[in-house]
């Protein structure tokens, strides 16, 4: 483990912003472009970066390869003689397309940052918006918890016991130009930015319509820098809403807008602290073999459980909808069973019987096959990560957690997509009044849930695309208190 600190107690702050497009040029035009923005913030001989990306991640999934963060920083170091230490990058986690040439765009976009510092003033606030995200797991009735995902149904209403809190606080930094007019606005959120647009092309999502406001309504030139937080388990809402076109637009309005009426609230400081801390972490590997075999066993058993029917979908849906409108006399008129009744037969009343048997299969049998894709999906994760687990000659992954401290605005990375509760519980132990957390960045190791969401290893995708062990989450809090005790 390392620790870099570079810091100063109070000075003259100095701020560069700029952003430029990385767009994936190829293919049919974009709904609206993606970007890499950066800020660089200065006080005396300290100076951090703050990059952001349109994109999925920095690392593993998505187009950007893995050693693009390594290759930021080494360009960086040689043009700006910046260090690793000073340079954080977070990946929105919007699932757009991004150029080929992403590692030179970002490193443009830090230069042109770098090269334009001016003084500024800066001061932090929150903003809340509670309504373009929700929790995407659900405590179910027999103990077990599910998620929402495209790649599965929902499991029925029934199934369902409780949901998952939301974390609706937005972290605002403001910087402003001593010389008059807003420089930059960085704002962290917790959601994932998946909501897509009705045309289906390229997007930066919520969030890069959400910047697209901001920098509307403020002067000039301002850079808005979003941050994704920890939205390992948070949807956006009406995520699998089937009536309508799924269109971030709305929801990446709303949160430009809250964000927007924290900003105008806050005032701003010309003197302020900058710290910046970088620690490395050991995280354990999980060895997945147990959850795998568990798994394949429900997988049989689900199996086991499909019944036989003699209906078919064409058959199945005509019955469906005459039982359920006319469930006492389903087959014909009310007046034929009442003749039947008369003469002592019973002929539709056990074809009735037939039937509603036999639907009752048929849909057993669908929630089955739900419960079984459900499975095959989350097994497929735990088993390719168990082959990196097998393949791995150290069993444990070094990551990155950062500090940073920017006037009262303080910010905790890691790169893993955190659940929201390991937010919330970081900013509720905090030293800081202002502590806000960035999920995906500086890397990407995928979901990183809390401990009681790995006990339901393979029934969600957070707990089921994830490599570390339950241990992380402990190992991981305890760096996080070291490093805000150090941004004091």
């Amino acid at each position: 483990m390392s620790r870099q600190k570079n810091a100063v107690p109070s000075g003259q702050l100095l701020a560069g912003a700029a952003k430029v497009e990385i767009t994936d040029e190829t293919g049919e035009a974009a709904n609206d472009p993606l970007y890499a923005k950066a800020l660089v913030v200065r006080a005396g001989d300290s100076t951090a970066v703050i990059a952001t990306v349109d994109a999925v991640a920095i690392a593993e999934i998505g187009s950007i390869g893995n050693d693009y963060l390594a290759n930021v920083r080494a360009q960086l170091r040689r043009d700006l003689g910046l260090q690793a230490g000073q340079i954080l990058i977070n990946a929105s986690h919007c699932h757009g397309r991004v150029c080929t040439d992403i590692e030179q765009r970002t490193v443009e976009a830090v230069k042109k940052a770098y090269a334009a510092m001016v003084p500024v003033r800066v001061g932090v606030g929150r903003g809340h918006e509670d309504r373009i995200g929700e929790n995407r797991r659900y405590a179910l009735a027999n103990g077990r918890q599910a998620d929402s995902r495209h790649a599965y149904s929902m499991p029925a209403d029934e199934a369902v016991a409780d949901i998952g809190p939301i974390d609706p606080e937005i972290g605002v930094l403001r910087l402003e130009r001593e010389s008059g007019g807003t420089l930059a606005v960085v704002y962290n959120f917790a959601v994932h930015p998946i909501m897509g647009v009705p045309n289906g092309r390229n997007t930066a999502d919520l969030a890069g319509f959400a910047s697209q406001v901001i920098e509307d309504h403020c002067s000039q030139g301002t850079i808005a820098l979003f941050l994704q937080g920890c939205a390992g388990d948070i949807n956006p809402v009406w995520y699998k809403d089937v009536d309508h076109p799924r269109d971030a637009e709305d929801l990446g309005n709303r949160l430009g807008l809250s964000t927007l009426r924290a900003f105008r609230d806050i005032i701003a400081d010309a003197s302020a602290p900058l710290a910046i801390v970088r620690e490395e972490l050991e995280l354990p590997r999980a060895d997945l073999s147990q959850a795998i075999a568990a798994l394949e066993a429900e997988q049989l058993q689900q199996l086991a459980a499909l019944q036989g029917t003699s209906l078919n979908l064409k058959t199945f849906l005509p019955l469906l909808v005459k039982y359920r409108l006319a469930p006492d006399f389903p087959s014909y008129a009310r007046h034929r069973y009442m003749h039947e009744e008369m003469l002592g037969r019973s002929d539709l009343r056990t074809l009735d019987a037939e039937n509603r048997q036999n639907i009752a299969a048929y849909i057993e049998n669908i929630h089955t096959m739900e419960q079984l894709t459900r499975i095959q999906a989350n097994l497929n994760l735990l088993r390719n990560h168990q082959v990196r687990y097998n393949a791995a000659s150290e069993k444990t992954i070094t990551v990155e957690v950062m500090g940073l401290r920017i006037g009262d605005f303080v910010l905790v990375s890691f790169p893993g997509e955190l659940s929201v509760q390991i937010g919330l519980g970081i900013k509720q132990r905090s030293p800081h009044p202002f502590t806000f957390v960035a999920g995906v960045t500086n890397g990407y190791i995928y979901y990183t849930p809390t401990v009681e969401q790995l006990a339901n290893r393979g029934g969600a995708q957070e707990d089921s695309d994830c490599l570390v062990a339950p241990q992380w989450q402990s190992l991981f809090e305890d760096k996080v208190a070291q490093v805000l005790a150090a941004l004091r």
